[in-house]
């Protein structure tokens, strides 16, 4: 367990499918992480299952520090010790909770477990233009915008830039002093 003032982040579990599914029952989520397939609960049971097989990823829950509630997950993935990188991604199952801090904070941990308990030098995540609210989360916590692919997702009949972000080890080392 990673744990903060609001949030802490423990290994994501099968019955944490309950949460993850309102993720694919909100509009605004699915357009923001332009997310297109819809899945069902046991499709997001069995995925957990590959998740925890691979190696390669690590896949946290996001819990309230009051209650326990779930709020959210986030996913270290692709991570490569020879390049000492890894990709990362988040999403909060419930819009409610956007704007009130606790992303950032899970973002906070995870890079956290990411340049201090793994080692690695680079973490890069992917956003797309329309999502200037999770842009902003990103840049708050010290991640930099270092490219765009242009018109990358049609998605509500319009096109949006994936922007490829990240942050660097020393630069993490600087925000924390």
């Amino acid at each position: 367990m990673i744990k903060g003032q609001q949030v802490y982040l423990r290994e994501i579990r099968e019955d944490d499918s309950d949460s993850i599914i309102r993720c694919f029952q909100n509009e605004e989520i699915m357009y923001m992480t332009g997310t297109r397939n819809i899945l069902t609960k046991e499709q997001i049971k069995e995925a957990i299952k590959r998740f925890k097989a691979d190696s390669s990823r690590y896949d946290f829950a996001i819990c309230l520090v009051d209650n326990d509630q779930v709020i959210g997950d986030l996913a270290i993935m692709e991570v490569d010790l020879d390049n000492k990188k890894a990709v990362f991604r988040i999403a909060l199952h419930n819009i409610e909770n956007c704007g009130r801090g606790m992303g950032s904070e899970a973002v906070r941990l995870a890079q956290r477990f990411t340049f201090e308990e793994l080692n690695l030098n680079r973490l890069e995540l992917q956003v797309y233009s329309h999502n200037s609210r999770a842009i902003k989360s990103y840049e708050k916590v010290g991640f930099k915008k270092e490219g765009v692919l242009r018109q990358a997702l049609f998605m509500n009949n319009t096109f949006s830039d994936e922007i490829i972000m990240s942050l660097l080890r020393d630069e993490y080392m600087k925000i924390q002093k």
